[in-house]
């Protein structure tokens, strides 16, 4: 089903949620349910700074090098390529890179990429690109702060660095992945003190964004409360049920 359409029709126009938090908030999962839910086009705008951090090693540029990576970031070709009743799959470069964007040292990656000034502004155009009606659903950490200033609905997940460190170990292990909890929960820890702290877009809530703390809820009842949230700014369309 649609949701509310932009009444111009317009691409800068188009309703936008923004949905923020940091690793293993669940904003993922519940940012392309909500996006089903809706008709809306959906960004994960992890997977954007993902795939620079999988460019980048296979080009073999380092990480600590701001000026090749902004370069790599602004002329490298990212799409999300929407799947019939499954995850949109994402191309680098035509060529699909499916799990490697999902594992611990892509993750990794993606954090000292975002680090990155000149990086981030080259990949905001890209994000842009992505707000077309009916509507956006964008995940990440910078969504309604910098990205989506504008969204019409704000939202930010969080939850506990042991409840988070404990959901993606379950995700990693349900892949066949050799982890270790005690140190995705250091990875968690660090990653999280390292998004907070960055001089760019660092991770924070927008002053008028919904905090949703997800420790205790299911995937269904966050994605309910945030239709719920919906609905009272008029927006049409949204699907009962999961």
């Amino acid at each position: 089903m649609s949701g509310r359409k932009d009444s111009t029709n317009s691409v800068d126009r188009a309703p936008v949620v923004a949905i923020d938090g940091p690793s293993g908030s669940g904003k993922g999962t519940i940012g392309e349910l909500l996006a089903g839910r809706l008709g809306w086009n959906y960004l994960d705008s992890g997977a954007l700074y993902r795939a620079v951090g999988v460019a980048a090693r296979r080009a073999g540029v380092s990480l600590a090098d701001g000026a090749a990576l902004a370069q790599l970031a602004g002329s490298v070709d990212i799409r999300f390529v929407p799947k019939p009743n499954s995850t949109a799959t994402v191309q680098l470069d035509g060529a699909e890179i499916g799990d490697e964007l999902r594992t611990e040292t892509a993750g990794e990656s993606a954090s000292r990429v975002a680090a990155v000034p000149a990086v981030r502004l080259a990949l905001l155009q890209k994000q842009h690109e992505l707000r077309r009606p009916p509507g956006l659903v964008a995940d990440g950490r910078d969504m309604g702060t910098t990205v989506f200033p504008d969204a019409l609905l704000k939202v930010f997940l969080t939850a506990t660095p042991e409840v988070r460190a404990e959901r993606r170990y379950k995700q990693l292990k349900q892949k066949g992945s050799d982890v270790n909890l005690p140190r995705l929960l250091q990875d968690i820890r660090e990653r999280d003190a390292r998004d907070a702290a960055r001089a760019v877009s660092p991770l924070q809530p927008a002053a008028d964004a919904h905090l949703l703390d997800t420790s205790d809820l299911r995937i269904s009842e966050v994605v309910d409360r945030i239709e719920s949230l919906l609905r009272q700014r008029g927006v049409a369309g949204v699907c009962a049920g999961i």
